[in-house]
């Protein structure tokens, strides 16, 4: 589920759409987490998908740690790639604002964290533009997506948080707020071998 200070609105004819705040959101704040309704797909049942399902879940859907595709059912899937994104996550499935996100600023992911399988050129137009996004991104960025992210994680308790009740594990996070020590790490998330999960093609909360 996306912040609900967020609306959809139109980029450009070559970005498509993408996800802008419709109020400041401070650093600290979850962005995004993964909800009931979000969907899980694994390899084998993406092979039995006719091919324009596969394509929405090639255009829309994220990978993660377990090689499965996940499906946002909001505009969060929306989320455009930028190799200065504003939006991070460490080792737990939510995102969160890494600076303040002024009014009218899109919000958005570094898609080389998000296991990307193939090179893709970068149209995000930032002065540290990587001009591709690789599938070795995070092997390389890793430990600057976790020192921007662990400095906004220990702001979370000084600003609202609207989606903290769609946190699954909160009783983790809470246990990392008290003690750095337990703050997992982005690499979490980092897909280490191909598998294939026998999921049900139904909501993630069942995974």
């Amino acid at each position: 589920m996306v912040h609900p200070d967020t609306e959809l609105r139109f980029v450009s004819p070559v970005i498509g759409f993408g996800v802008f705040a419709t109020k400041r959101i401070p650093c600290g704040t979850i962005t995004w987490a993964l909800d009931t309704l979000d969907q899980r797909f694994s390899s084998g049942e993406i092979a039995t998908l006719p091919p324009y399902a596969r394509a929405q879940l090639e255009k829309y859907a994220y990978v993660d740690g377990r090689g499965d595709h996940v499906l946002c059912w909001d505009h969060a899937r929306f989320f455009n790639h930028s190799c200065s994104a504003n939006c991070l996550s460490l080792g737990y499935d939510f995102e969160l604002a890494v600076r303040d996100i002024a009014a009218g600023e899109e919000l958005t992911d570094d898609y080389g964290a998000l296991n990307p399988t193939t090179p893709f050129d970068c149209r995000c137009g930032d002065k540290a533009c990587r001009r591709q996004v690789l599938p070795d991104d995070s092997t390389r960025l890793a430990a600057l997506w976790n020192a921007r992210a662990r400095a906004a994680f220990f702001l979370i308790r000084t600003v609202p948080q609207p989606l903290w009740e769609v946190l699954w594990e909160r009783a983790a996070v809470e246990a990392a707020l008290d003690d750095a020590e337990r703050l997992r790490p982005n690499h979490h998330h980092f897909r280490s071998a191909p598998a294939d999960h026998a999921w049900s093609r139904t909501s993630v909360s069942q995974a």
